[in-house]
């Protein structure tokens, strides 16, 4: 596997150019994990998908954590940044066009993601993100006008409380995104309606 700025990662590339895919797992997966989702989403995209650096018991992440939904929030804004300098690193080395990248982050994946648009903003304009609650609070919230974001949430997720999640939505709201918020009938787990509304809302 290639590596890029200290992550092992996935490139695949289907339209030079094109549309790129983001692809950012959640615990226990790898650089492999979402490249099947990505796909399925746009089978025309091209898949940049980067491996967590961070190991629990054995399991790739993208940041520590403390305890169940307590995250190190020192470690969430050192591994914000590595991603967002893995991204540009990646665009240079593979001329993506950086205005045509969604991310699309499941879990883990998606909560890292939320952290890039609350921290560094300028890495990604459009997100989907699957099962994410709010990682961390910065210190001033960014100017996200212009962001789109669609958070597809489960009413019964047993890991991500639904109070965070609604509060990462306002928090990006209130600086300025345009999120579209879904609520599912299902936990954490993700379900063929995750798909269908991921690819009506890429369209």
């Amino acid at each position: 596997m290639p590596t890029l700025n200290g992550f092992t990662y996935q490139y695949i590339e289907k339209n030079p150019g094109g549309h790129t895919l983001l692809l950012l797992h959640g615990t226990g997966g790898d650089e492999n994990d979402l490249l099947d989702l990505g796909a399925e989403l746009d089978p025309q995209a091209n898949l940049l998908s980067p491996r967590g650096e961070i190991l629990e018991n054995g399991m790739p992440r993208s940041f520590r954590r403390l305890a169940p939904g307590v995250f190190d929030e020192a470690d969430i804004v050192f591994r914000t940044d590595e991603l967002a300098e893995f991204i540009e690193a990646a665009g240079a080395l593979y001329q993506i066009d950086r205005s045509r990248m969604t991310a699309v982050g499941y879990s883990n994946g998606a909560n890292i993601a939320a952290s890039l648009f609350l921290l560094r903003p300028e890495a990604l304009d459009r997100a989907i993100l699957l099962r994410p609650m709010l990682p961390l609070t910065p210190e001033m919230l960014p100017d996200l006008s212009g962001k789109k974001l669609l958070v597809l949430a489960g009413k019964y997720d047993e890991l991500m409380p639904a109070e965070s999640t609604t509060a990462l939505t306002q928090m990006l709201q209130k600086s300025g995104a345009q999120v579209e918020l879904v609520w599912q009938d299902t936990g954490h787990a993700l379900i063929s309606t995750d798909v269908r509304l991921a690819q009506d809302w890429l369209k």
